[in-house]
């Protein structure tokens, strides 16, 4: 097992991470900027070491002070979180150059998923169900056209080393597509530094669900099951659950072996997680593989019972899966919000500033997972969430309650919040029942 660890991240995963291993016995080192000197993480580390200033370009992206802080403070392992490298297979590789171990799967791994155009290709070999699409990135627009017009419209027009809802365009005519292309490419290269895009059919509606893995280094692969993510915004996940209120225990095991299979055609370890589509058909496509820890990951933890971050840490350390997939069990029903410093009703902007007051619920069934504290202050320079507010029940009905009753005791004053916007989602009859897909934040927002 390692001796120290050095967390390259900052925030709530920060602070999970050093938690993790403080109940493993591991030595802790946070990597901060000038911006995050009193952030929670860097005091609850045993080490830490400030990095740069507040642009991340300067700091938490900073590969060359990274391993500079990993090598002063002697620490003999990274862990990524997630954001930032934790998908850059270059951080990966220099780690292991450097004689320090990466927390996390393979670089080649991460780089067959990273680009999805080959990824899609490598699952579809592996036998994984594939949205109709281009089998390489499009060379020009004329060229995405007769693609698109082969599968037919609607597409989806997208980056080839995308993510994070970036790099995404939706087309249902020619004239559309044409309009699209250059903005869509522009900002494929401002994000992700390549240009290329590929197409896929758009399923609309559809629900985005996917299955958390676990592989070790000798070949076992086991899912703890699914998650519902299909309450998301431009892309961007606002409320998960597992499990999902509309995926059988047939579909569980026929999607989960199918998953497992994908990640053992690539050779992966460590923690990861393959997403699907399902049409309004019951008919699951392929959507990509995330090569780190979700940020969702707790409501995984909560209905297995497994502690998702020190599994990662085992894995790492060459240790095998200690469980195999007869002995996972799903224990219930949990649901997680994202909360955001952010105002709902104008439009989700970012609302950073001081924290004046901070009160997290408690009781039966309920989890917080943040960084913040009353007298902080939300630096403006990164992603605006606050927290994760997990709720646990023996049924969902119960775990929507809790998550109610948990929204309402959640007391933030000094800056606005997705609090009130949760509430409108978690009381809404259509979520209640489980009737909603990807549009339903769109059709949610139109009433209010």
């Amino acid at each position: 097992m390692f001796a120290k660890i050095l967390i390259a991240n900052r925030g709530e995963i920060a602070l999970r991470v050093i938690r993790a291993c403080k109940e493993l016995g591991i030595t802790t080192v946070a990597v901060h900027s000038e911006a995050d000197t009193e952030s929670i993480h860097v005091k609850f580390a045993d080490e830490d070491v400030c990095i740069g200033p507040a642009a991340s370009v300067n700091s938490y992206l900073s590969i060359p002070r990274i391993i500079s802080a990993a090598e002063v403070t002697n620490a003999d392992a990274i862990h990524p979180g997630y954001g930032f490298l934790a998908e850059n297979p270059e951080f990966a590789e220099i780690c292991e150059s450097c004689g320090i171990k990466y927390i996390g799967p393979p670089a080649d791994a991460i780089r067959k998923m990273g680009d999805k155009v080959l990824a899609r290709n490598l699952m579809r070999d592996a036998g994984v169900p594939v949205l109709p699409g281009s089998e390489n990135s499009v060379e020009d627009c004329d060229m995405a056209i007769d693609i698109a017009r082969g599968i037919g419209y609607p597409v989806m027009l997208k980056a080839a080393l995308g993510g994070g809802g970036r790099g995404m365009r939706v087309a249902y005519s020619d004239e559309h597509l044409k309009s699209l292309y250059e903005t869509a490419r522009a900002e494929a290269r401002s994000a992700f530094g390549d240009p290329r895009m590929y197409i896929e059919k758009y399923l609309e509606p559809s629900r985005h669900i996917e299955f958390q893995l676990l592989a070790d280094r000798f070949g076992n692969v086991i899912h703890l099951g699914e998650r519902e993510c299909s309450i998301q915004r431009r892309h961007q996940k606002l409320v998960e659950e597992s499990p999902s209120p509309i995926v059988t225990e047939e579909e569980r095991e026929r999607l989960g072996g199918i998953a497992c299979a994908g990640a053992r055609a690539i050779d992966y370890e460590s923690a990861g997680t393959i997403e699907f589509l399902r049409n309004r058909d019951g008919r699951y496509y392929f959507l990509e593989m995330n090569t780190r820890i979700q940020v969702e990951h707790p409501v995984s933890e909560v209905v297995t019972g497994m502690d998702l971050i020190k599994e990662q840490i085992r894995l790492a350390a060459g240790q095998p899966l200690a469980v195999g997939q007869k002995d996972v069990r799903i224990q219930g029903h949990a649901i997680e919000c994202r909360i955001n410093a952010e105002d709902s009703e104008r439009g989700f902007t970012p609302n950073p500033g001081e924290v004046r007051g901070f009160h997290v619920p408690g009781g039966p069934g309920v989890r917080v997972d943040t960084h913040v504290y009353a007298g902080y202050t939300i630096p403006h320079h990164y992603d605006s969430m606050v927290g994760k507010l997990i709720a646990h029940g023996d049924t969902r009905e119960e775990a929507a309650a809790r998550m109610r009753r948990a929204l309402e005791e959640f007391y933030i004053n000094g800056i606005k919040t997705t609090i009130p916007f949760h509430l409108k989602i978690i009381t809404d009859e259509r979520f209640l029942r489980g009737e909603f897909d990807t549009r339903f934040v769109e059709s949610l927002e139109r009433r209010t």
